[in-house]
């Protein structure tokens, strides 16, 4: 069973592959940095399921967002189609719309290079829903576009 020290030493080796300096867990197993100015990427070792959890705050929504937007959020999960296999969750004190995705720790230290490459396609979907739920939100009805991502990862 991993660690959150095995934890430590895979976020040493993502920071060294990535050049992200400052990517270290807090102690409880929490790794946060800022991406491209854009989004907080977190990346939580969860001991209990041997996993890493993956997540992204996408959006702040609105008290009375129209219901189109939980409904594409719903619609878009469903068998993670259009989530890539992961899936959204909405904070309740915030409305912040965070998707979330969990990776086996034991195949994601099998290949870090995968791994990030993995976390900037993740990211590049965060793009697209972001517009997506903007589109929701100025009455444009869903937004569809094909999100470009520069690939890199700033911690601000």
């Amino acid at each position: 069973m991993r660690t959150k020290e095995d934890f430590e030493k895979f976020l040493g080796e993502v920071s060294k592959t990535s050049g992200v300096e400052a990517l270290k867990s807090d102690g409880t197993g929490l790794a946060s940095v800022r991406v491209d100015d854009a989004y907080n990427l977190n990346l939580q070792f969860v001991e209990a399921s041997g996993k890493i959890l993956c997540f992204v705050e996408v959006a702040e929504l609105p008290k009375d967002a129209p219901g189109a937007v939980y409904r594409d959020l719903l619609v878009g999960g469903l068998f993670g189609k259009e989530t890539a296999g992961g899936y959204f969750t909405l904070e309740p004190n915030t409305e912040t719309v965070v998707y979330n995705y969990f990776f086996d720790f034991d195949e994601a230290a099998k290949d870090v290079e995968d791994f990030i490459q993995t976390v900037e396609r993740i990211l590049q979907l965060c793009d697209i829903w972001a517009e997506r739920i903007k589109g929701e939100l100025s009455g444009g009805g869903a937004y569809v576009a094909s999100a470009s991502y520069s690939g890199q990862i700033i911690v601000a």
